[in-house]
């Protein structure tokens, strides 16, 4: 087991406890996110966030350049692309993925809740600063901000996130109006 005592202690160094309900929430693109620990709680060794996804949400092809992503399926299927494979993950299904792996993921079911982390901590600032807040625990009403694909590649390196320029075999992706419309 490494030894990691170069680390500096976590804030707070005896743990927290932050219920969803309580905890900020945005909605970005047609995504609830709920941040459930960010980088302030975690002295940015990692993140946790809650998310509530329609069918058809999901990033295109991309990498992280410093963050390890999990994904915990707390209700709902979605459909990995991995590095070129292809598979589905369902309700208590774990997924993981290292960091500089292509990747992107496609919401199968009407909708899908899952818990989300970064290690170390990153993409819950991105959220925070692009997304709009709400009370609200629910999807949003329509789209607030603009799709994956075209949010700014600079403002997404700051990030460490990169947006691939290739075909996306999970394409095509139905979002919650066209699917509500046949």
């Amino acid at each position: 087991m490494p030894d990691t005592p170069h680390f500096p202690p976590m804030p707070g160094a005896t743990g927290f406890i932050h219920r969803n309900d309580e905890a900020p929430a945005y909605w970005m693109q047609d995504i609830l996110w709920i941040m459930l620990a960010d980088a302030k709680d975690t002295g940015g060794r990692w993140s946790m966030m809650e998310q509530l996804m329609p069918i058809g949400a999901g990033p295109p092809p991309h990498k992280h350049l410093w963050s390890d992503e999990t994904f915990y399926i707390l209700d709902g299927q979605i459909t990995y692309l991995i590095e070129g494979e292809i598979k589905t993950a369902g309700k208590g299904s774990f997924v993981t993925i290292a960091r500089n792996t292509r990747h992107a993921f496609r919401v199968d079911s009407d909708t899908a809740r899952i818990l989300n982390g970064y290690t170390p901590a990153s993409m819950e600032a991105m959220i925070a600063e692009l997304g709009k807040r709400t009370k609200e625990l629910t999807l949003p009403p329509e789209s607030p901000t603009a799709p994956s694909g075209e949010m700014p590649a600079d403002l997404l390196t700051r990030y460490g996130l990169i947006w691939l320029d290739e075909p996306d075999p999970l394409a095509p992706r139905r979002h919650r109006k066209e699917a509500s419309n046949g």
